[in-house]
């Protein structure tokens, strides 16, 4: 069932459910700064011994997000990051670990396969599959260069 809580909140129905799935950007934080009243609900879940994940995209380890969380004033709820970055982690070691990848992105994003950088190749034709975070920091406005690629 579909609910609009713009006005009536998430405490309207927060008995209802255990587990909350909660997006960082945005909803927590803005990339600068943390939404105060975000934090006080995480307070108010945690109080009413609610579950919850605080979810990103970010194809980062799930520490550099907390890194990222904590130098921006978050204290509490920081157990509770999952990233995309961790899943696709976890996943190319447990399932690619033997093949080799070219990735596609930018260096800030090489913690997410350092368990498996020795297969990382330099030469797109000796790649197994492309690991993509996102676009060369020197080609993010050359969309050319990635179908010449």
């Amino acid at each position: 069932m579909l609910i609009n809580l713009d006005n009536k909140g998430l405490k309207s129905i927060v008995d209802s459910y255990d587990l909350f799935f909660i997006d960082l950007w945005g909803v927590i934080h803005n990339g600068i700064k943390l939404y105060d009243e975000s934090i006080e609900v995480l307070d108010n879940l945690s109080e009413a011994k609610k579950d919850f994940i605080l979810l990103t995209n970010a194809p980062r380890p799930n520490q550099n997000v907390v890194n990222f969380l904590k130098k921006i004033g978050l204290k509490k709820h920081l157990e509770n990051v999952f990233t995309s970055g961790e899943a696709a982690k976890i996943y190319l070691v447990n399932e690619l670990d033997k093949q080799k990848f070219f990735h596609i992105g930018p260096p800030r994003d090489f913690d997410l396969f350092e368990n498996i950088k020795k297969n990382i190749v330099s030469n797109i034709n000796d790649a197994d599959y492309f690991l993509c975070t996102g676009l060369f920091d020197n080609h993010e406005n050359d969309l050319n260069y990635y179908k010449n690629l």
